[in-house]
């Protein structure tokens, strides 16, 4: 009976939250399906409306155009991007310099729902995530500069990967959703309007969990519900497999079932509307991870809050907190405070964050300093579909560095999505 536990957990939690989704029938707006910035079906959306960039690519607008009437007449809406990024250090014990990059081709496709709003359909999301350098930038902070953290997580050198293939369902007028398959945690957990390593900050204790939540790997199997409580509260649960690897994704049907290790949240947030959901947003979400069998990292839970405010739709103000528990997460303590400013509406943004984070013990060791991080970046659209991103951060105290006070990193990161 044990071991069913987890599913029994997660069953009466999606009863809970869901029960609240089917009490009025309008439909709502904003964020229906609670997802975050990366999520497929914002990503799209996002891409789509790309603000007003320096140079105008006319030449894409018959491209744009052909998609969406796709989308209006099939339901299916698709997407791709190229990504880069580099890194260089003024100091490390190893190599000084990382860059990678990645393809990706994401989309959904409603099938189910259209008239009424309610729509079921497939999300899918493959990638390929390749290395220019002997340092990938995920690990470069982590082995080149003795800091334990990540800098812009996704990209690795794991070349193809299945980051997203699941079923999504909407009822209850959009006010409830449902995902069910082969899930990205960082989509739906913790997300707030500065989360995304694709479009915001690189440093991982400033997106999902601020690097005190011992996330699974992308494409866990596993299920999460969301729902809209009233106008301003939604409350968000899932389940997943803890051992998940999204380069061989469907091996996790027998880990799922029979390894019984997951990765289980519940998150409570409010807003002060649902349109607003990205921008005026407190939440707490509670996490608990099984011991992960292949990796040696032992069970563990923890606790992330988060407050952003957008003031005159130009200044995002921000706090962020984080407590581990053992788990395997980077940081047992992590507390963040920053701001985004959007210098020229829909164009450039400008945005700074300071973080002050503990090493977890169970994860580094006991006796490590407490180290500090600073990172700014500018995110100019160069055009309708390329974003260009100078990236700097201060290292202070790399804990697993004593031989360094601090560490300057620069970057860049381009994105051109058609």
């Amino acid at each position: 009976m044990s071991r069913f536990r987890p599913l029994i957990i997660f069953c009466c939690a999606l009863f809970l939250f869901g029960l609240p989704a089917f009490a009025e029938e309008e439909a709502s707006e904003g964020r229906p399906n609670l997802g975050g910035p990366d999520q497929v079906d914002n990503q799209l959306d996002t891409d789509a409306q790309p603000g007003e960039p320096l140079l105008q690519l006319d030449f894409l607008d018959g491209w744009f155009a052909w998609k969406q009437k796709v989308k209006e007449d099939t339901g299916f809406g698709f997407g791709l991007d190229y990504s880069s990024v580099f890194f260089g250090a003024s100091e490390s014990v190893g190599e000084d310099q990382a860059a990678a990059g990645m393809f990706r081709f994401f989309g959904s496709w409603d099938l189910v729902g259209r008239e009424s709003g309610n729509t079921g359909g497939l999300v899918y999301k493959v990638e390929h995530r390749h290395s220019y350098s002997t340092a990938s930038p995920k690990f470069f902070g982590l082995n080149e500069l003795g800091y334990a953290g990540f800098f812009a997580a996704p990209f690795s050198d794991e070349e193809f990967r299945v980051t997203n293939l699941y079923w999504r369902q909407r009822l209850g007028g959009q006010r409830f959703v449902f995902l069910a398959g082969f899930l990205d945690a960082t989509d739906f957990v913790d997300v707030y309007g500065l989360a995304s390593p694709w479009l915001h900050f690189m440093n991982l204790t400033f997106s999902t969990g601020s690097a005190a939540m011992a996330l699974p790997n992308d494409g866990l199997l596993g299920a999460a519900v969301g729902a809209w409580v009233n106008d301003q509260v939604y409350a968000i649960a899932s389940l997943g497999d803890n051992g998940s690897d999204p380069t061989d994704v469907f091996d996790g049907f027998d880990r799922f079932f029979n390894e019984n290790e997951y990765f289980k949240t519940i998150e409570v947030g409010w807003t002060t509307a649902k349109e607003r959901a990205y921008f005026d947003n407190i939440h707490m979400t509670y996490w608990h991870s099984d011991e992960k069998s292949q990796t040696g990292d032992p069970s563990g839970w923890g606790l992330n809050g988060s407050a952003t405010w957008y003031v005159d739709d130009k200044w995002m103000p921000f706090l962020r907190a984080g407590y581990a528990k053992d788990g395997g997460s980077l940081l047992e303590t992590s507390f963040s405070a920053g701001a985004g400013y959007q210098w020229v509406p829909g164009r450039d943004l400008v945005a700074i964050a300071l973080n002050w984070g503990r090493p977890n013990e169970t994860t580094f060791g006991p006796g490590l300093d407490d180290q500090y991080t600073m990172e700014a970046f500018w995110r100019w659209q160069v055009g309708e579909q390329l974003a260009v991103t100078p990236n700097l951060q201060l290292l202070v105290n790399p804990a697993l560095n004593p031989d360094t006070d601090q560490t300057w990193v620069y970057g860049v990161r381009a994105r051109f999505a058609i």
